[in-house]
């Protein structure tokens, strides 16, 4: 089974839409692993998003991060990774598809609501960063009836 780390941002924290999101991977069939909530330190922030640091708005974006607490999971199951990024919808809340999460509940580009890992090696990279004292392993009793 494969893991991802979604993460709900202060955005969507502070609308009220973490039980909603969550319902949308439990409903899909996906069995949380891990989950807390935390204020993001700058430093933090900075090597979650390393990758965008040459970017004109990689300090607004921080700054974002670091702007409110926000939900971090881990979720896993069969191709969780492409078919979270499916769930969420593209970066870009305009050009979501309705029924998706951001192209429900989001506008704007810098308050998208969401963060879903985009590749398995990234996953495990950002399960890391976000959880160093692991996750929780348990027999999902619903297993039998989510996959053959």
């Amino acid at each position: 089974m494969e893991q991802t780390y979604i993460m709900i941002k202060p955005d969507g924290v502070q609308r009220g839409l973490v039980g909603a999101i969550i319902a949308r991977f439990e409903t899909k069939g996906f069995y949380l692993r891990g989950m807390k909530m935390m204020s993001v330190t700058k430093e933090h922030a900075e090597k979650h998003y390393a990758d965008l640091s040459s970017k004109p708005f990689f300090g607004d974006l921080v700054d974002y991060m670091c702007s409110g607490p926000v939900v971090c999971m881990v979720w896993e199951g069969k191709e969780v990774v492409k078919t979270g990024r499916k769930i969420i919808g593209a970066t870009n809340p305009l050009a979501s598809e309705p029924g998706t999460i951001r192209g429900d509940y989001c506008i704007e580009l810098g308050r998208n609501v969401i963060h879903g890992s985009d590749a398995v090696d990234s996953a495990k990279h950002e399960i890391g960063l976000w959880f160093p004292e692991g996750v929780s392993e348990y027999a999902h009793t619903a297993h039998a009836w989510i996959y053959e």
